[in-house]
C-alpha cells in the first residue's frame, strides 16, 4: 500500500499547510489535506494532482475530537500514515482585559487540545508499526509571552511542552516527534491579504520567512535516521531580531 501523510491545518493555496502538502506529495506520499474549508482543500488537492501527486481533501475541525479520529481513520484506509503534521493554530491576538473565556478556550482548543487528540491517534496508529513522524508547528509565542498575545502564548507554550513530553514517550515506540518554531511572519497569502502594509514593511526589511524553506525543514526532520533525531528546529530570516 502507498504510504500517506496527514497535514492538518491547511488553508490558502499560498499558506504553510498547502505548501507542506505539495512538498510532501513530491516525495511520493498520498497527502490527506485537512482543514475547515472544502473549497480551499479542493484547490490544494487539485494543484497536487496537476503536478502528478496524490491527495485527498478532508474537512476537519481539530477542536472536534470525533472529526480528528475520523481524519486518521480516513488516512489509514488509504494507506499507513508515515508523516503527520499538526499545523493548526493561527495567530490569535487579544488583550486579557475584556477577553472572553470563550476566546481563551478556543485558542487553547485549536493550538493544544486538538494537538493532544491528533497525537493520541498518531500513537494508536503508528506505534504498532514502530515507525512514523509527527511534527507540530510552533511560533514565536511558543518561546515567550508578549503583550496582547496572552491566550495565544499560553496555548502555544502549552503545545511546545506537550510536544516535548510526547517526544519522550513516543520515541521508544519508534515515532519521531518534532516541533518547529516559526519565529516571524510568513511570506504567505494571509499576511498579504489581511495586513498588506505590515507585509510590505516586513518584506522591505527582509523579515518575511520563505514558505518553501520552512517546508524543507519539516521534510529534513522526517528523513532523519533514528540515531540522529531532532526534536526542535527554529526558523527565521537573517534580518529577524531574536
Amino acid at each position: 500500500m502507498v504510504e500517506t501523510a496527514i497535514v492538518a491545518g491547511v488553508g490558502p493555496a499560498q499558506g504553510l499547510g498547502a505548501v507542506l502538502a505539495r512538498r510532501i506529495a513530491r516525495d511520493g506520499l498520498h497527502v490527506i489535506v485537512a482543514g475547515r474549508t472544502m473549497e480551499k482543500l479542493d484547490a490544494v488537492a487539485a494543484s497536487i494532482k496537476a503536478d502528478g501527486g496524490a491527495a485527498t481533501p478532508v474537512v476537519c475541525d481539530v477542536t472536534d475530537e470525533q472529526q480528528v479520529v475520523s481524519l486518521w481513520n480516513t488516512a489509514e484506509a488509504v494507506g499507513p500514515v508515515a508523516l503527520a503534521i499538526y499545523n493548526a493554530g493561527n495567530n490569535m491576538p487579544g488583550k486579557v482585559s475584556g477577553m472572553t473565556s470563550d476566546f481563551f478556550e478556543r485558542c487553547w482548543r485549536v493550538c493544544t487540545f486538538g494537538a493532544f487528540v491528533f497525537a493520541r491517534e498518531a500513537s494508536d496508529h503508528m506505534s504498532p508499526r514502530g515507525a512514523g513522524t509527527l511534527i507540530f508547528t510552533g511560533a514565536s509565542a511558543s518561546m515567550r509571552g508578549k503583550e496582547g498575545f496572552a491566550a495565544f502564548a499560553s496555548a502555544k507554550g502549552g503545545l511546545r511542552n506537550f510536544a516535548q513530553s510526547v517526544a519522550k514517550e513516543f520515541g521508544p515506540l519508534g515515532i519521531h516527534v518534532g516541533h518547529v518554531v516559526i519565529d516571524g511572519a510568513i511570506d504567505g497569502e494571509k499576511i498579504h491579504t489581511l495586513l498588506p502594509q505590515y507585509a510590505a514593511q516586513r518584506s522591505g526589511e527582509g523579515r518575511l520567512i520563505d514558505l518553501s524553506g520552512i517546508a524543507e525543514i519539516y521534510l529534513q526532520m522526517h528523513g532523519q535516521p533514528r540515531a540522529a533525531w531532532t526534536f526542535e528546529a527554529d526558523v527565521r530570516t537573517s534580518a529577524e531580531p531574536w
